[in-house]
């Protein structure tokens, strides 16, 4: 526990260094994190985005990053260099991790708010020699322009203030990411909702139509429908690492489930597949969850 003095420190820190700015987004806040040295905190109106801490790149804070940052672990040789499309990019705190961990990685950040990642590039530098490139795009729109099979690992992360924009939860979005996607190539998208979980299911739905393999890792209370978080869906042609996630996410400080085979069908049960006809944006999480 800290002395009341060093509280009171990392309190008047906390005060002092907060940092803002107009973005595309609303207003973009950078809040240091009192308990860890170079940590910042990124909120676009209000909702928690991104969490990096500078001297410690390899440090993911939030659990569903966390999850994430298992799939990158998992999608290669332990250290190799791989090629990463991110589609989200608030304070790129995964492409930091793949730069720490998979030295030599290509990776190509699709950001639509160009004065968000001005704002990271000004307050939150990354390391110049890391093979990080950032577009100032709408990710379907980017989508739409690359050739096929030139991606590893690709990455949804994707939010419009605390929804993502409904154009990026269908099936043609996702088997439009798919075709980026070498073969054996994985796909992983953060999804939030809470009960009854009609969102989720349906994303499930449309990965499973999609992808010859699919599982999804969220924290138990969310799976019984007792409150609003987050998931992670994870896709690819090939066999995923099942038994080596489950490990991984059990041994996290929340532990989560992965959800697989049958117990994905379950899942799932009678929801279908979204598609462009119907595509809606993700629900609005209830007031006081991720600080709204």
């Amino acid at each position: 526990m800290k002395s009341g003095r060093a509280a009171a420190r990392g309190r008047a820190r906390w005060t002092a260094d907060v940092r803002s700015a107009a973005v595309t987004g609303g207003e973009a806040v950078l809040r240091p994190d009192s308990d860890r040295r170079d940590a910042w905190t990124l909120l676009v109106d209000g909702t928690p985005q991104s969490h990096v801490d500078l001297g410690d790149p390899s440090y993911l804070l939030f659990e569903y990053v966390r999850r994430l940052g298992h799939v990158v672990d998992l999608a290669g040789p332990v250290g190799a260099a791989l090629d990463v499309v991110h589609l989200g990019g608030g304070a790129l705190t995964l492409p930091r991790y793949v730069a720490a961990t998979r030295p030599g990685s290509r990776q190509r950040v699709v950001e639509y708010d160009e004065a968000l990642t001005e704002f990271v590039r000004a307050e939150l530098p990354w390391d110049k020699r890391a093979r990080i490139r950032v577009s100032g795009a709408d990710a379907r729109e980017w989508l739409s322009r690359q050739r096929p099979d030139t991606a590893d690992l690709l990455i949804v992360d994707v939010f419009a203030g605390a929804r993502t924009p409904a154009h990026l939860t269908s099936a043609e979005f996702v088997a439009a990411a798919a075709d980026v996607l070498r073969p054996g190539g994985v796909f992983a998208a953060n999804v939030a909702d809470g009960p009854p979980l009609s969102f989720a299911r349906r994303q499930a739905a449309t990965l499973r139509s999609v992808f010859g393999e699919a599982l999804l890792m969220a924290e138990p209370g969310l799976l019984r429908g007792r409150r609003f978080s987050n998931l992670v869906l994870v896709g690819s042609a090939a066999p995923l690492p099942v038994a080596d996630l489950t490990r991984r996410t059990a041994g996290d400080p929340t532990a989560a489930r992965v959800v697989e085979g049958a117990a994905f069908d379950g899942f799932v049960g009678t929801a279908v597949a979204v598609t462009d006809a119907d595509a809606t944006a993700s629900p609005l999480p209830p007031s006081g969850v991720f600080g709204r």
